[in-house]
């Protein structure tokens, strides 16, 4: 149950001179590339001759409006808007954990003006779909790794557990009657649940939902029981809303 990783890529089909597709860059890397853009009159290392960009870009997001693979997507674009002096365009396309948004960005023209937010889901839908209609690391070129954000293990304030090792109690009494939501077949959310279950010995009914928004509306309303999701829903815990149970990551090895 690892920390989820988001990016920005573009087309597969998009190459720098020596037609390669563009490197990964470091977050801050990225930062200072972009915070020192306008000072430059060309890049060299992209296959369009005219300063970049020139027209409003397309920020294509895999997922509803609200949760964090939406938030961030926002700020990042709101960000470059102000530098690079042309609209980041959000576009919501959910569905298929992804795959949806990544489809149209994989179909659409490979100039850089279409983008596409991704981030763990893209990895696992290769393995939990067997037929797609793209490569993902062929079809798609990483351009900039922009945040990590880690898990939060979250119950409704009605279930009697204040403790991992309580919850894990409470639901071996309760085989099968606890809802661990998600917000999507194979998202992050579903599959560190379903590794959670495991690795406890328990029975989860598991009732996946189409995004974060909605499945956090069912959460404090107790209609489900536990979900793993980003830490996006502090203020919801800060309010007594929801309650924390665990931040199932690893700790940093150093400075990035």
């Amino acid at each position: 149950m690892k920390n989820r990783k988001r990016e920005i890529c573009t087309s597969g089909s998009v190459r720098d001179g020596d037609g390669q597709p563009p490197h990964l860059l470091g977050r801050r890397q990225f930062l200072r590339l972009t915070a020192s853009a306008p000072a430059l009159p060309v890049f060299s290392r992209v296959a369009w001759a005219q300063a970049y960009p020139s027209r409003p870009v397309r920020i294509v997001v895999g997922f509803p409006p609200g949760g964090a693979p939406d938030i961030f997507p926002r700020l990042m674009g709101q960000w470059l808007s102000e530098r690079l002096g042309q609209p980041f365009v959000i576009e919501n396309r959910p569905g298929a954990a992804g795959n949806i948004a990544t489809e149209s960005v994989v179909n659409s023209t490979p100039d850089g003006y279409t983008l596409l937010s991704c981030s763990t889901p893209s990895a696992i839908n290769a393995t939990l779909y067997g037929r797609l209609n793209f490569t993902f690391v062929r079809d798609i070129a990483p351009v900039a790794s922009f945040v990590r954000l880690p898990l939060v293990m979250l119950v409704n304030p009605s279930v009697p557990a204040k403790t991992v090792p309580e919850f894990i109690t409470y639901a071996k009494a309760n085989p099968g009657k606890i809802a661990m939501a998600s917000t999507g077949i194979g998202t992050p959310t579903h599959l560190s649940g379903e590794l959670f279950k495991i690795m406890a010995g328990i029975d989860m009914v598991h009732v996946p939902y189409r995004g974060g928004t909605a499945v956090l509306t069912d959460l404090i309303g107790g209609q489900v029981q536990v979900l793993f999701i980003g830490t996006e829903t502090i203020g919801h815990i800060k309010s007594g809303k929801l309650r924390a149970l665990a931040v199932p990551m690893r700790p940093r090895s150093g400075p990035r």
